[in-house]
Order: C-alpha cells, then sequence, then structure tokens
C-alpha cells in the first residue's frame, strides 16, 4: 500500500481533528501538514490497514508539539462559525432556523470544553472512531477513553441545558430586542 492509498483519503478527518483542537483555521492547516510531512518521513513503518486512526494519532501529537512550543496550556482563538456549518437540505426557512441556532449551541458548548473532553467528542461523534482507535490515537487506556467520553457528554449536557445556554438565549434576545 503506498503514502497516497493509505493516508491521503483522510485528509477531511485530519483536518478536522486539527480545526477542533486549535479552534483555528491558519494552525490547524499548519498542524495537518506537520502531521502529514511526519507520516510520510515514518510511513516505512506503518504495518496497519488502517491508516486513518494512525494519521490521526500523528495529527493529535504534532498539535500537543505545537501547543508546547508555543509554551501555552491551551490554544484559544475565535471559531469561524462558518468553516464547520454545513446546510441542510430541508426546505422549511422557520426550520432551517431553528436547526442552526441548535448547532450554534452544540458548537459553542464543545468549545468551551476541556482539550482531553474535546478531543474524545469529536474522535468519538465526528469523526466515528471506536473506543479502541480513540484509545490508540491518543495513547490513553479505553476505560479512560469511556470515562472521558461520559463526563464530555454530561458536561455538554448540563451546559446546553443549563448557565451556558440560558446564557446565549439571554444575549440572543437582548440583541434582537435592541432591533
Amino acid at each position: 500500500m503506498t503514502f497516497e492509498e493509505a493516508l491521503l483519503p483522510h485528509l477531511d478527518a485530519a483536518y478536522n481533528l486539527a480545526r477542533w483542537l486549535t479552534r483555528n483555521e491558519a494552525d490547524a492547516q499548519d498542524v495537518v501538514q506537520e502531521a502529514y510531512l511526519r507520516a510520510l518521513k515514518f510511513f516505512s513503518g506503518f504495518h496497519g490497514t488502517d491508516g486513518r486512526a494512525w494519521l490521526l494519532a500523528i495529527v493529535r501529537n504534532a498539535f500537543y508539539t505545537s501547543l508546547r512550543r508555543n509554551d501555552a496550556t491551551e490554544v484559544a482563538y475565535d471559531f469561524d462559525e462558518t468553516i464547520q456549518h454545513r446546510e441542510s437540505d430541508e426546505p422549511d426557512p422557520e426550520r432551517l432556523h431553528v436547526l442552526k441556532f441548535q448547532k450554534r449551541l452544540v458548537r459553542k458548548a464543545i468549545e468551551k470544553l476541556p482539550l482531553e473532553f474535546r478531543e474524545v467528542i469529536i474522535l468519538r461523534d465526528l469523526e466515528e472512531l471506536s473506543y479502541k482507535e480513540i484509545a490508540v490515537v491518543t495513547g490513553i487506556p479505553i476505560g479512560t477513553v469511556m470515562s472521558r467520553l461520559a463526563r464530555a457528554r454530561n458536561k455538554l449536557q448540563s451546559c446546553l441545558r443549563g448557565p451556558c445556554r440560558e446564557s446565549k438565549v439571554k444575549g440572543i434576545k437582548e440583541a434582537a430586542q435592541r432591533y
């Protein structure tokens, strides 16, 4: 299997993970580029059949390397909603508005999660990796993956039901009243 066959089909997944980890388009591109360079350099050591998990582990490691290099605890940038937003085929404008609002709330809630929770949510729920694959990518035991995922989902639920959501709704109502 060639490098292109094994890893290029997973470019979107690599970028998606990097985008969620860095919260910045330019940094995500840099992380993915670094990851692909590392993957190319060490491709002779790849003997697996699933290049996706192997590549995502490299993306994650490249991110943490860049994070340490920048001597920061976590990269914090504004999130560009237009990059992650996908239009629905639903023709009803009211329904589209509600879905867009709900997506925005969920994305903002994910943004507020600590990095260790955010990455397992992205890998499981958006990239649809198995617990075993997430354990390989993150280098943590499967039990820890399941525990972090459960805590991340609980934090998301409480944020979507609790103060995070109320402050968002309040801000939207206040903005609407100004006009």
